[in-house]
C-alpha cells in the first residue's frame, strides 16, 4: 500500500515540475494568457517566500522546515497510513507538493508560480501544481482526522458500553 503514497507523490513531483518547466520555457516573467475569460490565466510570476509571499528571501528557513516536514510525512506514512487509505493519499498529496516546491527553492531559489484565478475585481494569489497538491492533502488529511476521531470515540462509547446520567 505505501508504493501507492509514494506514487502519488512522485505524479505530483512530476506534474508540478513538467507545468513549471512549460512556464519557464515558453513565457516571460509576467505574461499572462487568458484561458476562460475574466476568470481563469496563465500567469508567469515567481515566488521567494511562503503562500502569499511570506517570509519572502528566507530560502535557509524553508530549507529547514521542508527537511522536516519531509521526513515527518514519510514517518507518518510508514507508521501509521498502512491501512489507512485517506491518510496515506492526503499525506501523499502533502509530500508531492513539499518536495515539488523544495526542487525550485533548491535549485532556482524561488518558486515558479503561473494559476491566477480572478472573482470579479479580487485576483487570487497565483499559485501552481504543488501548492495545489498542498491544500488539497490537508484538506484531505483534516477530513481523515474528523472521521478518525469519530471512529475513536465510537470504539470507546462500545467498549464503555452506555452513558448515564
Amino acid at each position: 500500500m505505501f508504493i501507492l503514497y509514494y506514487a502519488i507523490a512522485l505524479i505530483v513531483i512530476g506534474i508540478d515540475q513538467l507545468t513549471k518547466w512549460l512556464v519557464l520555457k515558453n513565457m516571460y516573467i509576467g505574461e499572462s494568457i487568458e484561458v476562460i475569460p475574466n476568470f481563469f490565466f496563465i500567469t508567469s510570476t515567481r515566488n521567494t517566500g511562503a503562500a502569499f509571499s511570506i517570509l519572502e528571501g528566507q530560502m535557509w528557513l524553508f530549507y529547514v522546515i521542508t527537511v522536516a516536514v519531509v521526513a515527518g510525512i514519510i514517518y507518518y506514512i510508514q507508521k501509521y497510513a498502512k491501512n489507512r487509505l485517506l491518510l496515506g493519499i492526503s499525506l501523499g498529496l502533502i509530500l508531492g507538493g513539499a518536495v515539488g516546491n523544495f526542487i525550485d527553492r533548491l535549485f532556482r531559489s524561488e518558486v515558479v508560480d503561473f494559476v491566477h484565478l480572478r472573482f470579479g475585481s479580487y485576483d487570487f494569489a497565483v499559485f501552481n501544481a504543488a501548492d495545489s497538491s498542498l491544500t488539497i492533502g490537508v484538506v484531505l488529511l483534516f477530513i481523515f482526522m474528523l472521521f478518525d476521531e469519530r471512529k475513536t470515540k465510537e470504539k470507546i462509547d462500545r467498549k464503555n458500553g452506555p452513558h448515564r446520567s
